[in-house]
């Protein structure tokens, strides 16, 4: 049997393990699931290795949250709207454009890349480019996107309207197709 001592140290160990090995970290980027897990800001599915972003921060006496993003733009976004915006804890990772290992997002170097997810096109990297752009730059560059195309705004309505009008017109000519053939019978 166990002396006291030894039994106590034994118990606080296990104890140690358990907390270590349940839930998330609480430093750094999260495990992503891709294709099952959500953009928190625009709800799209992330599956792009190479734009997502994830931000981590720490809400007052609770556990720190990770929330996950399928582009850099998103993130920004959404974390200008969060009261912890300039908590200097607030930990934020981008993908890397060409092999998606994450990244300090404050530290990388962003690329003008086509085709992001959400069309803020901007690639991270580690290495430093000439003409690429510091993330003080890239918050610039999101910011005038997303003031030229509006593209979670009034665009965004405008462009379901316009498909909801498509769909009513097509629904018109069909009926009309079908009255005409129809009367020629």
């Amino acid at each position: 049997m166990l002396h006291r001592p030894y039994s106590f140290l034994l118990l606080a160990l296990l104890s140690l393990m358990l907390s270590a090995c349940s839930g998330e970290p609480e430093t750094g980027p999260v495990e992503v699931k891709w294709d099952q897990n959500n953009c928190e800001r625009c709800r799209m599915m992330l599956s792009d290795r190479n734009f997502a972003a994830q931000i981590r921060y720490f809400p007052e006496g609770k556990r720190s949250k990770a929330v996950k993003f399928d582009d850099i733009g998103c993130a920004v976004l959404w974390l200008k709207d969060q009261q912890w915006k300039d908590d200097p804890k607030t930990q934020i990772w981008v993908a890397d454009h060409s092999g998606g290992e994450w990244i300090d997002a404050r530290k990388a170097t962003y690329i003008r890349k086509n085709n992001s997810p959400m069309g803020y096109d901007l690639g991270a990297q580690v290495e430093a480019e000439p003409d690429g752009l510091n993330f003080d730059q890239a918050i610039q560059h999101i910011e005038e996107v997303e003031n030229k195309f509006n593209t979670h705004g009034t665009q965004h309505q405008h462009h379901q309207q316009d498909l909801k009008q498509q769909g009513l017109a097509r629904e018109s000519q069909d009926r009309e197709s079908l009255d005409r053939k129809g009367g020629q019978q």
